[in-house]
């Protein structure tokens, strides 16, 4: 590959970024810009732009950016209509966010006259792969370097030597090791790593920043009222919210009740397996309350559809293909379900738990004359099941005769 002339860098402000920062500089002689996103990850973001600034980025080519909203209402909301879970269990709160970073990371390059894009996801995690596949599904043309792959800084000491050789700033707690590594953003927090990789050891409690322990949680239970339009939440106890204030405001209820705990072993893409903890508290009430609202809304067989394509879905995402056209073929299925997906839904907040305890609209399949243990008052002929089970035991009786006589 052709050394790059500029290069826009996902940058994070922390160590690790900003060494790849001057790498890229030394290695390359290239001009860096860089781009920090603001996803809600409950970070002060101005001492990025004063990091990249003393570590010799003209302003010019410093790009911060609250993203929260389109996170929320072109990614996060999307596969939440889908009741997206992978491997039965992870919201895919990381998952999601790549693709987001990915496109503008294309959009600058392009802004810029960048030549490349480059990110800090090392060889051995899912995030190379979700960084490089959407990039090059949104230029075909842009170059992708990735330092980890690259370079021989291949232990802490030694990246460590390098911020010290070349003035980086290195936070006093980076001098020892790191606890665990943590990635947040509106929708969830993951930590993995040193005192997490023994899956067979509970985690320590100090992992756990959005919530607090179920044990602690109030002892009073909370009600709240989710309002939804075409699959999305737009309103909480009756007021209306944006996407990202909508899923602040749960991330805050759920947090407060220790709801959306996840210690997981999860199936890499590239691979070998890995343990994480994952706090997902307001995507776990989302998940809650829109599987309450389909209940009654969603014909049994688009129901079922639904959740005979949502872990292909869910793998999808997992493993980098947001802008693939067979996700974008699923996602135009699952959107055309939620056309009548209306209504509210209370939910019951408690100790760790989310349980749907109500739910109505005006677009409900649910028929009580139907239903009812009561005279139905002839809604339903109940000698119509004698012949519907008839047709349906046929091939069994069937089967069951030739069974016999052999």
């Amino acid at each position: 590959m052709a050394a790059p002339k500029k290069v826009v860098l996902a940058y994070s402000g922390g160590l690790d970024t900003s060494i790849i920062l001057k790498w890229l500089e030394i290695e390359y002689g290239c001009e860096v810009v860089t781009f920090t996103a603001d996803l809600g990850q409950g970070e002060e973001l101005e001492p990025a732009r004063k990091k990249a600034e003393l570590l010799g980025v003209k302003p010019e080519n410093i790009h911060i950016e609250d993203v929260r909203e389109e996170f929320v209402r072109d990614f996060v909301f999307p596969m939440f209509r889908a009741n997206a879970v992978y491997e039965g269990l992870y919201l895919l709160g990381t998952s999601i966010a790549r693709p987001l970073i990915s496109k503008r990371l294309v959009e600058i390059a392009k802004e810029t006259g960048a030549d490349a894009v480059a990110h800090g996801a090392t060889g051995k995690g899912n995030d190379q792969v979700r960084f490089e596949l959407s990039a090059y599904a949104l230029n075909p043309d842009i170059k992708v370097i990735a330092p980890w792959r690259e370079w021989e800084l291949s232990s802490r000491t030694k990246l460590l030597e390098f911020a010290e050789q070349h003035q980086i700033p290195i936070a006093k707690d980076k001098r020892g090791e790191a606890p665990f590594s943590v990635d947040a953003n509106l929708l969830h927090t993951s930590s993995e790593g040193k005192v997490l990789e023994d899956p067979a050891i509970e985690a320590p409690d100090y992992v756990y920043q959005r919530t607090v322990n179920p044990e602690d949680a109030p002892d009073t239970p909370e009600h709240i009222e989710i309002g939804y339009a075409k699959g999305d939440p737009v309103s909480l106890n009756g007021k209306e919210l944006s996407p990202a204030e909508m899923l602040t405001a749960l991330n805050e209820l759920g947090g407060k009740h220790g709801i959306g705990r996840l210690d997981l072993v999860e199936g890499r893409f590239v691979g070998m397996k890995s343990r994480g903890i994952y706090e997902t508290p307001g995507g776990t009430i989302m998940l809650e309350g829109h599987r309450g609202i389909e209940s009654i809304t969603l014909d049994r067989g688009a129901a079922h559809l639904k959740d005979e394509l949502m872990p292909k879905y869910a793998e999808l995402i997992y493993n980098g293909f947001w802008y693939s056209p067979e996700r974008e073929m699923l996602q135009a299925l699952i959107d055309a379900s939620q056309e009548r997906v209306n209504g509210t839904v209370r939910l019951k907040l408690y100790k760790g738990m989310v349980q749907t305890v109500g739910r109505w609209s005006d677009d409900s399949l649910y028929s009580e004359a139907h239903v009812t243990f009561e005279d139905d008052a002839g809604a339903y002929d109940q000698e119509d099941a004698a012949g519907f089970i008839k047709i349906n035991a046929l091939r069994l009786k069937l089967l069951a005769a030739r069974n016999k006589r052999s």
